[in-house]
């Protein structure tokens, strides 16, 4: 996890941060932002973050919101803060203070065929298709299609082995025959 820490010397209660999250298996993705967020809020406080009190977290998230900061983005954070007060400080009080806040859930956009068709005919290059078709025809991520490896087709049951998808999960898709048929 050294490659989560600055050439800078690492103070121990960063270290201690990072000690918690590795011993419950954080991704390194979750680290990072788990380090930039308590760092954040350690420069909104102007001091070290264990000195931190309920006005304080009150007044960043206020902050946070007058900002324009957006709503997932602020729940991270709260995340962050929640998992350093809790397990890194032992402060569960403070913890309860941060406010989650809702935000309306948008429905994904579904793209018409013809849309489909002409975001696949983009591209020449038959790598390229291949990829746009299983990210959309099988709901993959960016990430996931990246990793794709041909051991990961399973042509007789019709589905696609996800290694280490989002959150270090395992999973499977659905392979659409057209989609087995370009592959």
């Amino acid at each position: 996890m050294n490659e989560l820490i600055s050439i800078a010397p690492v103070s121990p209660l960063r270290q201690r941060l990072i000690d918690d999250m590795n011993m419950r298996h954080f991704s390194r993705e979750t680290q990072r932002n788990y380090i930039r967020d308590v760092g954040r809020f350690a420069t909104f406080l102007g001091r070290p973050p264990d000195t931190a009190t309920a006005e304080d977290l009150r007044r960043f998230q206020v902050e946070q919101r007058e900002a324009g900061v957006p709503v997932p983005t602020m729940n991270s954070v709260v995340s962050a803060l929640r998992f350093f007060f809790t397990h890194t400080l032992d402060r569960p009080d403070l913890a309860r203070r941060l406010v989650r806040v809702s935000h309306p859930r948008k429905l994904p956009v579904v793209l018409s065929r013809d849309e489909v068709t002409r975001l696949l005919n983009a591209t020449t290059c038959i790598k390229h298709q291949a990829a746009l078709s299983v990210a959309y025809g099988a709901g993959l991520r960016v990430a996931e299609v990246s990793m794709l490896k041909v051991r990961d087709i399973d042509s007789e049951r019709m589905l696609l082995r996800v290694e280490r998808g989002k959150g270090g999960q395992y999973r499977n898709a659905m392979l659409p025959t057209d989609l087995l048929t370009l592959l």
